[in-house]
């Protein structure tokens, strides 16, 4: 284990979460990770790659959703089964899916999260709404005193997405989400003044589901999320997004 951690190398990429993903597939493919094998702990493989633990847990979380790791909550996170060669094309198409797109992504995002909040309106427990609650009050108290607030964003999602009780639709928000918000708010993409409007809009989806309100809910969420898919639908304010992330 200790001349695996030795191995990893610090990352330096513009995209941190792809850099661990591919350095993760060299160490398999060179055959230092074998299937069957364990991975180091969160904390080793953040202080290794010199990169926060949330980018370390993506990486991990979007290869455990392609199924190339396992991760069992007493023993740890292993590597799974797969051929060399499954895993290279996996792990290819995993970096792409992040890019070619993007408008295709903001519009599997925006179906899925009106789905996520449906059913979180159904389902949701004290301890959701207390969870959702609390990510919705750490953005308003960041963005209103001028700080970043995208990671408090983000987890207001991905809490409603947990809510909805539905693992298949929580594990696929959760590898849209990161990516989606950073390039949005970095890019300014629906404005300037983006992140204090939504506020009130936050407020009207956490209301909605607090009351299982399935028809408010739904509303309050299409007008959220309404003009990050004009945007993508209109395609020019993408291209050059895309241009600025994937250069040639």
């Amino acid at each position: 284990m200790r001349s695996l951690r030795e191995t990893l190398q610090t990352v330096t990429a513009e995209n941190p979460v792809d850099t661990i993903i591919q350095q993760l597939k060299q160490l398999i493919i060179s055959g230092q990770l074998r299937p069957g094998d364990r991975l180091p702990a969160e904390r080793h493989l953040s202080e290794r790659f010199g990169v926060g633990r949330s980018y370390v847990r993506e990486a991990i979380l979007k290869l455990e959703f392609y199924g190339l790791l396992k991760t069992n909550p007493q023993s740890g996170t292993y590597v799974s089964g797969l051929s060399i060669k499954v895993i290279d094309n996996l792990i290819t198409d995993i970096i792409k899916f992040n890019k070619d797109d993007f408008s295709a992504l903001i519009e599997a995002r925006y179906y899925l999260e009106l789905d996520a909040v449906k059913l979180a309106a159904e389902r949701r427990t004290d301890e959701d709404l207390k969870a959702i609650e609390q990510a919705m009050l750490e953005y308003e108290t960041k963005t209103m005193s001028g700080q970043d607030a995208v990671e408090d964003d983000m987890l207001f999602h991905m809490m409603i997405a947990r809510a909805s009780h539905n693992s298949i639709i929580e594990s696929m928000i959760l590898i849209l989400i990161p990516d989606l918000i950073k390039t949005i708010t970095e890019n300014k993409i629906c404005g300037e003044n983006r992140g204090k409007l939504a506020i009130a809009e936050h407020r009207a989806i956490y209301n909605a589901i607090n009351a299982g309100d399935i028809d408010a809910v739904e509303n309050a969420m299409a007008s959220h999320l309404d003009d990050i898919l004009q945007v993508s639908r209109t395609g020019h304010k993408l291209e050059s997004i895309i241009n600025q992330h994937n250069p040639a």
